[in-house]
């Protein structure tokens, strides 16, 4: 029986770049069978706030596979990113992007002569993505960055598994721990424990800014990166930078029950309709998919061929040899199929299988899954952060906050925009509208989540609060960071 995979073909040249592409696996005996979905930003202009129909949610959670040409999110109507929401929905939590140099398609890279291969992969669900934003007031906006242990050790895992199968050597770690020492640092420590696990491939972490600096002098000293969700999108698109943009970077979204297989550049609506547009990237995350449902041999014969086809100088009008016509899509998708069997003088693609699991399609939880990942561990309020709407100065500030306390708790400290202003601080600091009180309890005293509310609802008494949070102890480690200077 022929695998059926759901396809969105998506907006502006998606749906002339995903004609192609399915031309290109029918040309080469694909046994694939294809349900298209209603996605995209039609549908958010028809009224379906996530930008697909019940139908389509029906029919790729029943399939298991999305095969996905590029989608707007309309602009400035409220709504979220439709390709977001779609990986975070269906927990998909690794992405993987391949990038490697590719005859015909020049770069500064190439023409030196440096041979680029290498993935990177992404943290998908967790991070600044969850889009949670307050104004805590009119001049101070907050995001919430969530990273937990769970999300980091599904990523990681899947970062190590994919090195080993793939015959990688070293997996780094790029991360902004030495900032970000409880949400990155988070991160880190679970990359080292499971690093245990896996002896044979040497793992390192690289700060974030460093890597970046290291890509694009170096490229070709990493094999594997494995990041969190900002820092890996941010990186993963330098990463097509060094190979000839977006047009030739494969996307695999990999989860447990549910994967989607992307072209993750834009839709190009200045060209849509066109038939100029390069359906390379969508062409190689099509392949991708290929290998992951185990048809290693007509995943590899298509690479083959459009290698091939690119070491040949054929082109479309984003890249290669400007002295030479370009091709349309149409022309370019039928040089692939004219030299499917053929293979390229260098770099030919393996049988061997790119992603280590296939999606578990048909499967249906029953319920959300929760994990955690040391149940019973104590835990112990030690104080609680309040944010306040002010613009006095930090010893007028401290003067309210103590007129207000009770022999449980004690004011540690003032910051404002996580600089410490009081008891130490300096009047060159400028201060914004909204400071942090550190209240932590006294020696001796035990308190709960009710004594934390009633400081805070005294507190907001004398001056407005806009947000509490509480300092705890986990297994007797403090679960908050201090301020820059105290």
């Amino acid at each position: 029986m022929k695998t059926k995979v759901a396809v969105a073909k998506g907006d502006g040249i998606g749906p002339e770049i995903m004609d192609a592409v399915l031309n290109i696996f029918k040309a080469s005996g694909v046994q694939l069978d294809y349900e298209f979905v209603e996605m995209g930003k039609s549908y958010f202009d028809a009224g379906h706030s996530t930008g697909m129909t019940a139908r389509a949610k029906e029919t790729i959670e029943n399939l298991g596979l999305l095969f996905k040409g590029p989608m707007e999110t309309p602009k400035g109507k409220g709504v979220k990113s439709i390709n977001v929401t779609a990986r975070k929905v269906w927990n998909t939590y690794a992405n993987q992007r391949d990038f490697r140099t590719l005859n015909g398609v020049n770069t500064v890279f190439s023409r030196a002569g440096v041979n680029i291969n290498l993935t990177i992969i992404r943290e998908n669900l967790e991070d600044t993505y969850g889009g949670i934003e307050h104004l805590l007031t009119n001049d101070v906006a907050v995001a919430r960055r969530i990273i937990t242990r769970p999300g980091s050790e599904q990523v990681i895992k899947y970062a190590f598994e994919m090195a080993k199968r793939k015959g990688y050597t070293k997996l780094a770690c790029g991360h902004k721990a030495n900032i970000m020492k409880l949400t990155d640092g988070m991160f880190l420590e679970t990359f080292y424990e499971i690093a245990k696990s896996y002896p044979e491939i040497q793992a390192t972490d690289i700060i974030v800014d460093d890597l970046c600096m290291k890509l694009v002098s170096r490229p070709e000293t990493f094999e594997a990166i494995v990041l969190t969700n900002l820092q890996g999108d941010i990186v993963s698109d330098l990463c097509a930078g060094l190979v000839g943009g977006l047009g030739f970077a494969p996307s695999a979204n990999i989860g447990d029950f549910i994967s989607i297989f992307e072209a993750v550049h834009g839709t190009a609506p200045d060209i849509a309709g066109r038939n100029i547009a390069n359906p390379t990237a969508l062409l190689l995350s099509g392949v991708a998919m290929l290998r992951y449902l185990g048809l290693t041999e007509n995943a590899a014969t298509i690479e083959n061929a459009l290698l091939y086809t690119l070491e040949q100088g054929v082109h479309t009008g984003d890249f290669g040899d400007k002295n030479t016509p370009s091709s349309n899509t149409t022309d370019f998708a039928n040089a692939i199929i004219a030299n499917l069997g053929k293979a390229p003088e260098k770099g030919s693609a393996a049988l061997q299988a790119n992603f280590e699991k296939a999606t578990k399609a048909g499967e249906k939880p029953t319920r959300n899954k929760v994990t955690e990942t040391e149940p019973g561990i104590s835990e112990e309020i030690m104080g609680a952060d309040i944010f306040v709407e002010t613009v006095l100065q930090p010893k007028q500030l401290a003067e309210l906050a103590q007129s207000k306390l009770n022999n449980q708790f004690k004011l540690v400290m003032i910051s404002n925009r996580g600089t410490q202003i009081w008891p130490t601080g300096s009047v060159f600091t400028e201060l914004t509208n909204q400071s942090r009180f550190r209240f932590e309890k006294n020696e001796g005293q035990e308190i709960n989540a009710k004594d934390i509310f009633n400081l805070a609802a005294n507190i907001s008494e004398v001056i407005n609060v806009c947000s509490v949070e509480f300092l705890k102890k986990f297994g007797g480690k403090p679960g908050y960071s201090l301020a820059q200077g105290q």
